[in-house]
């Protein structure tokens, strides 16, 4: 199966890189540097101490010229159609696209170049961080979630099953969902609470549970989520909901999330489809979800945070 990675961060590059032992996989990313040291230096897999090197192709947006059999998107969530726009090339007519991405909502993009029986979304439990361009560290293991948003059909669920495959052969526990957008609300349960929180605190994951104040916010956020899910066709316990939360959180607290390390390196967040993606179904559904908004506005304003805190100093000192 020809395989193309559309944004080659830690998660790319660690299913990508795994992929290649069973596919024929090309990565795809828009810094030609970092592409250039994956091709020099091959990518290298640490775990527990031990690491493994897979020799895999990488080329700069835009230069795969050959369609593929799955494009399998990470980018970051607002790349999404930039990303595919400059790699038409790797859509043919019969070609998958499958997002891995955080949030909700990518499919709307994904239906602008594929038709909906060649569109998957799916979730991921695997935990991979960067050392740098072309080595990651595989920091969590757990099973990958894929479905159909077109629903049950003969010729799509043989071509699942061949990915499904593929995903198992290469290391991945992967199985088909019936109910694929209830996997969605599931992992938005942490990453619409916890994950948004400890960004906005700047703390670990750790600090969300053990603090009395921010574990308060934590449960009000995840209690607004399974409001909007209810009204989406998807039932959540709440309390059920804030004791698998707060057992995960316990289990890990020196994690560290994608949008604490975005606003700790003053990058452009997710939040607008992590959080927000909450916030407009909330609307849509006409029910009042304050936290949920308050965590996107406190997002944008901490982006520019060093900036500010910069500019005010230099206003200061000038007098």
């Amino acid at each position: 199966m020809k395989v193309a990675v559309i944004g080659p961060g830690a998660m790319g590059l660690l299913y990508g890189a795994k992929l290649s032992k069973v596919a024929d996989v090309v990565l795809i990313g828009n810094n030609a540097e970092h592409i250039s040291q994956i091709n020099e230096n091959s990518v290298t897999i640490k775990r527990e101490g031990k690491g493994e090197v897979y020799d895999v192709k990488a080329v700069v947006s835009g230069e795969a010229a050959e369609a593929a059999d799955l494009v399998i998107l990470f980018t970051k969530a607002y790349l999404t159609k930039e990303a595919l726009e400059q790699n038409k090339a790797v859509i043919g007519k019969d070609t998958m696209l499958l997002t891995l991405q955080n949030g909700m909502g990518h499919d709307v993009i994904l239906k602008q170049f594929a038709g909906e029986d060649r569109i998957l979304i799916g979730t991921t439990a695997q935990g991979s961080y960067r050392e740098n361009a072309y080595t990651i560290v595989n920091s969590g293991l757990g099973d990958t979630m894929i479905g159909s948003i077109a629903g049950k059909d003969e010729k799509n669920d043989s071509r699942i099953a061949e990915i499904i495959s593929m995903f198992n052969n290469a290391g991945f526990p992967c199985a088909c969902s019936d109910s694929i957008r209830y996997m969605i609300w599931n992992k938005l349960m942490i990453n619409a609470s916890s994950s948004v929180l400890s960004g906005v605190l700047q703390k670990n994951q750790g600090y969300v549970v053990a603090n009395e104040y921010a574990w308060d916010i934590c449960k009000d956020l995840i209690r607004e989520i399974c409001a909007v899910a209810a009204r989406d066709g998807f039932s959540f316990d709440p309390d059920e909901q804030i004791a698998r939360i707060g057992t995960h959180l316990k289990n890990a607290p020196g994690g560290y999330t994608s949008i604490y390390s975005d606003l700790k390196n003053g990058k452009r967040t997710e939040v607008d489809h992590i959080s927000g993606a909450v916030l407009r179904l909330a609307k849509e559904y006409g029910i009042d979800a304050p936290m949920q908004g308050m965590m996107v506005r406190m997002v944008h304003a901490s982006k520019d945070r060093e900036y500010q805190e910069k500019l005010m100093a230099e206003l200061i000192f000038n007098g």
